[in-house]
């Protein structure tokens, strides 16, 4: 039997749902009703596909009287950060499963309040984290799970987000922490259910810091830049951290077009006022393994990617994973995304997309591990778990797989790296989320 789904929150991440109910899961899914407070941007999601002519478009305030009358057998939750634990919790009430986009939620209160729902009505909530499904990070589980580097005791983990992909997250609503608990939340905890799934262990303490020290008016002013103008949709010359949305037709459409619904701006300066979200983040992490994490997260790298290094009882296992390797200006001032860097002087490529996984075992000579991609994005990762998504979960030795509590388990470092950011100490997460991960896995 076709499942039925809404989806509320109709941004561009929702594309990547309606776009697979209407693709390789026609046969699984049928999309009934987009929910979104700017119905212009419902009805773009509609118009995109002729087998949603008939889905019905409605605001947040008639979840659950969509959820009844189109019954709904579950929603598809993309909307802005801080609305997730309501979107989830009225849904799990209403009688429908849930499928939320990372993050499950921002603060420990509302946390709680996802538990005790899922808890009252026993019904299923899946989180998204399509970085689990990504050959290279397949990869590495592979590596740790198969005792080649003995137990995991330390792991050294940067992500560097560059002045194309970081920089976004200062124009739109991310901006302000209020919205999704800051990069943290809405952006590490990809990273944290990553370290925590490789280790199979739980987060149990957490010391932070973190500032914003790049994008913010204050941080111009003491650089000496110029204003700039408050948006960067105008005419005229444009600086690389603009974005001005006519030069991209779905951005245009969905967001620009659609303002006079809302007032939300896609493209606003990110060296405006008004910035509360961090751009720099560090943090050291206990797990219940007695595993340490130490975490490094920057907004305004002039490349993107990341390294990990886990180092075990026998060995050491190195993965290093190049996105994009430069982000160039124009001569007209807009940006370039390059795939290489190229050395001016000699002419060689000195950083190349790609990535490599090398193990090293005490005693022996460091070895590659072949890393075998997929079609699509994320190495063929999207679309695997997108078939987990709408068809359930397969056997997979992998465990890739996620529900409410590994969402709660990615989620738990940045809640508490907030309250240590703001305290200057170290966070028991049980104690400070009022939540026992490791009880609450054991029973889902």
């Amino acid at each position: 039997m076709t499942t039925r789904y809404a989806v509320i929150g109709t941004g561009h991440r929702a594309q990547m749902y309606t776009g697979a109910i209407a693709g390789a899961h026609a046969e699984d899914a049928r999309l009934v009703a987009l929910l979104d407070i700017n119905p212009g941007r419902a009805q773009w999601h509609r118009d995109q596909q002729e087998a949603f002519a008939d889905v019905v478009l409605a605001g947040p305030d008639d979840l659950e009287t969509v959820i009844r009358e189109q019954e709904v057998d579950r929603l598809i939750v993309t909307s802005i950060d801080r609305f997730h634990a309501e979107h989830v919790v009225r849904a799990l009430e209403a009688g429908a499963d849930v499928v939320v986009e990372k993050p499950l939620t921002i603060d420990a209160p509302s946390a709680r309040r996802i538990e005790e729902a899922v808890r009252r009505t026993g019904r299923e909530v899946v989180v998204t984290f399509n970085y689990r499904y990504s050959p290279r990070n397949s990869a590495l589980r592979e590596v740790i799970a198969s005792g080649q580097i003995g137990k995991p005791v330390s792991m050294l983990f940067e992500w560097v987000l560059d002045t194309s992909h970081g920089a976004d997250y200062f124009r739109r609503w991310h901006r302000d922490k209020a919205n999704g608990g800051g990069l943290f939340i809405h952006k590490a905890s990809h990273h944290v259910d990553l370290a925590s799934w490789w280790l199979d262990a739980i987060p149990t303490r957490v010391y932070a810091r973190g500032g914003l020290r790049f994008y913010g008016a204050r941080n111009a002013v003491d650089r000496g830049l110029a204003p700039a103008p408050e948006r960067g949709t105008h005419d005229g010359e444009h600086g690389p951290f603009e974005l001005d949305l006519r030069s991209d037709d779905r951005l245009k459409e969905l967001y620009l077009d659609q303002e006079e619904h809302d007032g939300y701006r896609r493209d606003q300066d990110v060296f405006g006022e008004g910035i509360t979200t961090e751009d720099n983040l560090t943090a050291i992490v206990d797990f219940d393994s007695g595993a340490v994490l130490t975490y490094a997260l920057n907004a305004h790298s002039p490349w993107e990617g990341y390294r990990v290094v886990v180092n075990g009882t026998e060995g050491r296992a190195e993965l290093e994973v190049v996105e994009r390797a430069e982000v160039a200006a124009s001569t007209d001032g807009s940006k370039i995304v390059d795939p290489s860097v190229v050395d001016v002087a000699s002419g060689a490529q000195v950083r190349t997309e790609g990535e490599r996984l090398v193990v090293q075992r005490h005693f022996e000579p460091a070895r590659e591990v072949p890393i075998i991609q997929g079609t699509g994005g994320h190495g063929g990762g999207d679309a695997l778990m997108l078939s987990e998504v709408f068809r359930g979960p397969q056997e997979d030795p992998l465990g890739r797989a996620a529900d409410w509590t590994d969402g709660l388990r990615a989620i738990s470092v940045g809640i508490c790296g907030n309250e240590s950011i703001a305290t200057g100490m170290p966070v028991d997460v049980e104690d400070f989320l009022g939540i026992d991960l490791r009880a609450a896995a054991e029973q889902a």
